[in-house]
């Protein structure tokens, strides 16, 4: 897309003009409050390679790779009446993020029409700004649905609440592709400040297509390092498939500084001429707020507030471990099983700075590796 330079560049010198804070109140247009926001990531990441070259044989030639990770714009309209709205796109990736508008029938119930995350993962539905580590986890990468256009409903309570959604494709043409349903619910039977319990279920099911309308499907992720090139396990493609069919489950527990978090995944794939496919993945971590914050628990999702003390910010240390199993039969996607260590440090309302550790071990098809990498975000938000 032409616009996406502008785009970026008129939303970068709109934040750098406009004292710090989290977003930007334009002005009130035909009844509606209209805010400006927007992320700026830039990612670094060095590979200690074992057989395979995660960064690329043809890329630059090392193993390193730096790469501005999201360029994200985001307008929102509050209003008229229980009317809301909002028009997302990223210039990195020229495609479009939220993109929909949405009616409140009441302080629970909620009607939304466009494109928008679909009902599954907790991680995947957390702010992005907010990621606790710089690569989401295997599971949400392969396993995840994110956003899709569609019409869903959801029920939300303080404690507990369930969201339907009917979709089809992404609004950016030949991104993800397939007719489907889904739907989630969570519950929370412990609620207080800083100090509660998460348990969620979600069920989505589609069709397999690629961005021809043809039958296909393939499972395969990166080794927790967004800018690699290369995946160490890998099912190929199923040109035969029919449907994906994913059941997730959710736990987290917030007490104080600590969070506990947790999810598992297991996807069957129907195929029409060879047996059908099923694989699964699961991650735990834990991170610790070194400088006491605690976390917010708003409609099933996680949030993140900002430093007590915003001149010396907020870190944070994390520790996960994440497993994938695409081995079915005689599909050898084969496994893998990653520990992350991370460093967090948000830095007064609009910065934050990380790095992870990556130890890999996978192993597919007979082949055996272990790479190591190294990963570092700078972060700008508004």
């Amino acid at each position: 897309m032409k616009l996406a330079p502008k785009l970026l560049a008129a939303a970068v010198l709109a934040a750098l003009s406009t004292p710090a804070f989290a977003e930007i109140t334009i002005d009130v247009i035909g009844g509606s409050e209209v805010s400006f926001e927007g992320l700026i990531q830039m990612d670094g990441n060095w590979f200690d390679n074992d057989i395979t070259d995660l960064n690329g044989v043809s890329i630059n030639g090392d193993d390193t790779e730096f790469e501005l990770r999201r360029a994200e714009i985001v307008l929102k309209g509050k209003g008229p009446g229980n009317w809301n709205w909002v028009v997302g796109y990223d210039a990195k990736a020229d495609k479009f993020l939220d993109t929909n508008v949405q009616y409140r029938f009441n302080a629970q119930t909620f009607l939304t029409v466009g494109q928008y995350k679909q009902p599954n993962s907790l991680e995947e539905l957390s702010s992005t700004k907010n990621n606790d580590f710089i690569s989401k986890a295997m599971t949400t990468n392969l396993q995840g649905v994110a956003r899709r256009m569609g019409v869903q409903l959801a029920y939300l309570q303080t404690n507990w609440g369930i969201t339907g959604s009917a979709y089809g494709d992404e609004l950016t043409r030949n991104l993800a592709q397939g007719p489907g349903y889904g739907v989630r619910g969570y519950f929370a039977p412990i609620n207080e400040s800083g100090n509660f319990l998460h348990l969620g279920l979600s069920y989505n099911d589609f069709e397999a297509e690629d961005a021809n309308g043809n039958a296909s499907a393939r499972f395969r992720v990166r080794p927790d390092a967004d800018l690699a090139t290369a995946r160490l396990v890998d099912t190929g493609n199923f040109a035969d498939a029919d449907r994906i069919a994913t059941t997730g489950f959710e736990a987290a527990y917030v007490n104080g500084p600590v969070k506990v978090q947790a999810e598992y995944m297991t996807s069957d794939i129907s195929r029409d001429l060879n047996p059908d496919f099923s694989g699964d993945s699961w991650y735990v971590y834990g991170v610790w707020n070194v400088t006491g914050e605690t976390w917010g628990y708003r409609n099933g999702v996680i949030t993140t507030g900002l430093p007590d003390d915003p001149a010396s910010g907020m870190w944070q240390v994390g520790l996960r471990y994440d497993t994938v199993d695409l081995n079915d039969g005689l599909v050898r996607g084969g496994t893998e099983d990653n520990w992350t260590v991370g460093v967090n440090w948000y830095w007064r309302s609009n910065y934050k700075f990380s790095a992870n550790y990556v130890m890999v071990d996978a192993d597919r098809q007979g082949l055996d590796q272990s790479p190591n990498i190294f990963e570092l975000r700078a972060q700008f938000y508004w």
